[in-house]
């Protein structure tokens, strides 16, 4: 039989890891996709939050990816693997913790465990991709990263559909906390497994140096500040993308998850790997320019498609819109690759990524605050009106990235 994972020979180096690598991170997308497919619609039904409470769930979720920084400084010792399955348990034991019926309280300090680990295996996902790339073949092996990713979230989403479209058809009066019950279960099982995987395999030969702690420096300049950007960014795309289909558009989990399976398949069929190759072929710099163009009505679409439009029309037009948004969010690859240019070893660039994205989520955090404010007080409209003119703030900031030379490799 054919190697599953023979496709990435072209673009990964041998003896790299690469197999067991993206078997982990395919398995660990597909639990993240059963987590984020049922979340918001978790929060609602279970807990009744508003546009002023998610935000403030989302500061504080947020919160471990501005002290990533400081976390990855006590951490330096550690290698990329290590930090991966260290990550991975503790999104594990979150997603078990989350079986548990308890307060609100208690449930933000579980999400916020889950955060942690996901934003311990964020940048030594990017940084061990990068490793294992070919010469020439970077940006394609990130895409390959989403491509494994989104495939999972596909899986994760479809099964999440099929819990609650089975337990409404024949366990009509079963209470829904036992159907998320299920799908947080199945989570924690899937994390295990790709615990598992990643801990079973001895690390390939990579360098045993120690990374750098608290790494910042001024070579990185461009780089920090177009990671404040994406901050907010993703938090219009993760948190008040999805909050806005729940609370403008009454869809339920079921429909929820179904339209994230969508939009995973696209992501996983075309998205990342088409974008991976339009990074390598057009440069890192074009696509951090024209990404956020494109956002720019991404943005305007979500705040006003209902006074645009008809109201099923509009329903379609947000939902195509969403499936969008999840393809563009693959640009932010551009803006790896271009540290990964600035970079001397692979120990230095896995300590500019995880500085980066404390400095991204500077601005989530705050952002989360704001937007949730916003929401409120304004409206939805008014929050991506916000968004659409720092999407096109990134595009003026992305021009100032020095065009490529060479490629780099580590």
């Amino acid at each position: 039989m054919k190697n599953p994972f023979s496709v990435y020979q072209a673009v990964c180096r041998p003896k790299s890891g690469a197999g067991a690598f993206f078997a982990s991170i395919l398995v660990w997308g597909i639990g993240i996709g059963c987590f984020a497919a049922a979340f918001n619609n978790f929060l609602v039904e279970t807990y009744d939050i508003g546009g002023f409470d998610r935000g403030l769930l989302e500061f504080l979720r947020e919160t471990p990816g501005v002290l990533l920084v400081a976390i990855f400084a006590a951490l330096h010792r550690f290698s990329d693997w290590k930090i991966l399955r260290i990550g991975t348990a503790c999104s594990l034991v979150a997603a078990a913790l989350l079986l548990v019926p308890v307060r609100w309280a208690w449930a933000v300090a579980f999400i916020v465990v889950w955060a942690l680990g996901e934003h311990l295996v964020m940048p030594v996902r990017q940084s061990l991709a990068l490793s294992i790339a070919k010469e020439g073949k970077s940006g394609e092996s990130l895409g390959f990263v989403t491509g494994a990713i989104s495939a999972g979230s596909v899986a994760g989403s479809i099964l999440v559909a099929a819990i609650f479209y089975i337990g409404a058809r024949l366990c009509a009066d079963a209470p829904r906390r036992a159907l998320y019950d299920a799908v947080w279960v199945l989570v924690a099982l899937l994390l295990a497994a790709s615990l598992a995987v990643a801990g079973a395999v001895k690390e390939p030969g990579l360098a045993k140096r120690a990374r750098p702690s608290f790494y910042f420096r001024r070579k990185y300049s461009i780089f920090y500040a177009l990671e404040l950007f994406y901050g907010a960014r993703k938090q219009v795309f993760f948190t008040f993308g999805p909050f806005v289909l729940i609370r403008v558009y009454g869809m339920d989990t079921q429909r929820v998850a179904t339209l994230f399976a969508i939009a995973a398949l696209f992501t996983a069929l075309w998205g990342g790997r088409l974008i991976g190759r339009i990074v390598d072929r057009w440069g890192y710099r074009n696509v951090m320019i024209w990404d956020t163009v494109v956002l720019f009505f991404v943005c305007l679409l979500y705040g006003f498609a209902k006074d645009w439009f008809p109201p099923r029309v509009a329903v379609a037009v947000v939902c195509v819109n969403y499936i969008l948004d999840a393809v563009l969010s693959n640009a932010s690859m551009a803006t790896n690759l271009y540290a990964r240019t600035l970079s001397d070893s692979q120990e230095e660039l896995t300590a500019t990524l995880s500085s980066g994205i404390s400095m991204n989520h500077v601005v989530t955090v705050f952002y989360a605050l704001l937007g949730g404010w916003i929401w409120d007080r304004f409206g939805p409209g008014a929050l991506f009106a916000t968004a659409a003119c720092m999407a096109l703030a990134n595009s003026a900031f992305a021009l100032t990235v020095p065009k490529p030379v060479r490629n780099k490799s580590l």
